[in-house]
Formats: C-alpha cells, structure tokens, sequence
C-alpha cells in the first residue's frame, strides 16, 4: 500500500509537503523499516529551490508571477503609482475624504485633490492666493537685485557701486524676512479663532500654545541674518503645516484645510528657495559674502580705471557738450570771454 501512494505523493506540490526542519525528533532513519532507499525524497538543496520557486509567486494555483510580460509588469506598475498617489492625497488632506464626494472613477491623485480643493470657500482661495502675491513680489526682485550685485562686485558694471547694491540687495532680503514673520504669525493667529469660535469644541492650552507659537518663532528669526532667518521660516512653515494636518486629524479645524494650508506652504516654500538659490548662484549678500576689505579692494580698482578729479575751477565757467571721441558727456571749462580778454591783453 506504502509503494503504491509514495509515486502519488512525489507529484504532488511541495506547499503540501511537511516543511524542512532540522529539529525535528522524527528521524529519516526510522523510516527505512517501510521505505526503500529508491523512494526516498529529493535532495535538501532541491527541496529548498522549489520552495522557494513557489513562494516568490504571486499565485499559489498557478505558480506564476505577477507579471508575466512586459505590457502586463507596465501596467501594475502603473496601478501601483496611481494608488500611491491616491493615497498621497488623502494624507495630504489629512484623510478627511468623504468616499460618496468622489466618483470611482475619480480615485486618483487629481480626482481627491479636485474634490477637497471645491469645499474650500472661493473667498478663502482668492485671499489664500493673494497673501502669496508680496513672497512672489519679493522673490523676483530679489533674484534681480541678486544678478546686479553680483556683476557689479565683479566691477563688471562701472555705474553701480558694490557697496550700495549689496545694501539695496539686504533690504530687499529683511522686507521678505519680515513678510515671512508676519505671516507666520498670522497663521498661528488662525487656530486662536477657531478656540474663540468653539470649532471642534474648546481645546484651551492646547490650542492656545498652537497658535501662539508660530508668533514667537517668526518674531525670533527677525533677529538673524537675511539668509538664515529665511531658512529658520522654511523650516517654520513646514512643521506648521505639520500641525495644521494633525489639528485636522484631530478635528481641531475644518476638513479641508490641511490641504488648503499645504498648497500655500509649497507656494512660499518655493519662494524661499528660489531667494536662497538667487543670492548664494549669483550676488553677494550684505555681511555674509562681502567684506569691507574686499568692497574697499573693488572701488580701488574702479578708481585706477576710472580716475577721479577733484578741484575748483576760479571765475565764470561753461559748460558744453564733449567730443564724440571723448569718455565723458560734458566738459566744463572757463568762457571764452576770459580767454579772449587775456589774449589782447
């Protein structure tokens, strides 16, 4: 009967089989009182390939991967992005995504962004927006204002004197600095008329310490340079946004407004990133690239090419127009009244 079942058994799928383990009391010894030497098993080695074949497969039944072609490995690739993305969406929103507001077929990254992003309030989005409008402001100008202290430290632009384009390039930094501040605190200011409005019901310290302490943050940055103030806010907006998706977890705010607040973090974000990469890539910013040594190094190779001359010039003077050939627009010089007299005489 043993001889009969042992081929049966050899065929069948090794997931049927017992499992290999060294520890086991049963010995294989013990078996050759009823099983031949020609019926024993395959070898360890070829025990342990198998199993292995069969688990690495996606399908138990079938013993086949997941993919069996290159369209077919495409396309789950491309259906695992899309549930990524889906699922990044709704962390975004801070999982407050009502399943009946959006289609089945709307399951996708666009689809959950579009649908959080109509609940919120058409007058929150256009002032959301326009709050943004001085960063982008203050960003260009400072990329420009960057490129022109830069070529002017380089004495590339004899009209501009370094000194004064850095210190124009530095004030443009603190008003962006400062915005950065008040708009931090602004943002913190937010939770506190949620805890006066009862929103979530009332929270008390702890909503209170939330909304107060974007304020200190932002006010301290104000005594930093430009440049690491500008990085202290980055850093400030970004974990407030953190709190604003907890707070929003938590019911602390309307549902969307963790995603309402992530789409203006990035916008600012990449405001200030853009200001960093302008100043370090292009110009030198006041107390952090440029010495005085070096400014006074600048202007006395200024003043060799173009040489200043300084005097009074005694009795009446004219001024008129220079020659085409000449480096100046006007030469100023005595009438030539005087010099006539002086000749008859």
């Amino acid at each position: 009967m043993f001889t009969s079942t042992l081929p049966a058994l050899r065929r069948a799928p090794i997931v049927f089989g017992r499992g290999i383990s060294t520890s086991s009391s049963f010995s294989p010894l013990s078996r050759t009182s009823f099983i031949s030497k020609s019926t024993l098993p395959r070898s360890t080695a070829s025990l342990l390939r198998n199993q292995l074949i069969v688990r690495g497969a996606a399908s138990s039944v079938s013993g086949r991967p997941g993919s069996q072609t290159v369209g077919h490995a495409a396309q789950n690739i491309r259906e695992e992005v899309g549930q990524s993305a889906a699922d990044l969406a709704k962390s975004i929103a801070g999982g407050n995504v009502f399943q009946d507001g959006v289609e089945p077929t709307q399951q996708t990254f666009l689809g959950i962004t579009n649908a959080v992003a109509h609940a919120v309030p058409q007058p929150y989005v256009i002032f959301g927006l326009a709050g943004g409008l001085p960063y982008l402001g203050t960003a260009g100008a400072t990329a420009y204002l960057a490129r022109q202290a830069g070529v002017a430290a380089q004495g590339l632009i004899p009209n501009i004197d370094p000194g004064v384009a850095i210190t124009i390039l530095d004030q443009a930094l603190n008003v962006q600095v400062t915005y950065g501040a008040v708009l931090l605190s602004f943002l913190g200011a937010v939770h506190w008329g949620f805890e006066f409005a009862g929103y979530g019901g009332h929270k008390y310290y702890p909503r209170l310490l939330l909304g107060a302490a974007p304020v200190v943050f932002g006010w301290s940055t104000l005594a930093l340079s430009p440049v690491n103030a500008l990085i202290a806010q980055w850093l400030g907006f970004t974990g407030l946004w953190w709190a604003d998706l907890r707070a929003t977890g938590a019911g602390w705010t309307p549902k969307w407004y963790s995603q309402y607040r992530f789409y203006l973090s990035i916008l600012v974000g990449t405001c200030i990133i853009g200001t960093l990469a302008a100043t370090s890539y292009w110009g030198p910013v006041g107390g952090h690239g440029v010495i005085s040594h070096d400014l006074n190094m600048i202007r006395a190779e200024r003043k060799q090419h173009q040489p200043e001359r300084e005097g009074t010039v005694p009795g009446d003077v004219e001024a008129l127009p220079a020659p085409e050939d000449a480096d100046k627009y006007v030469i100023v010089r005595k009438k030539e009244a005087e010099k006539n007299e002086d000749q008859q005489q």
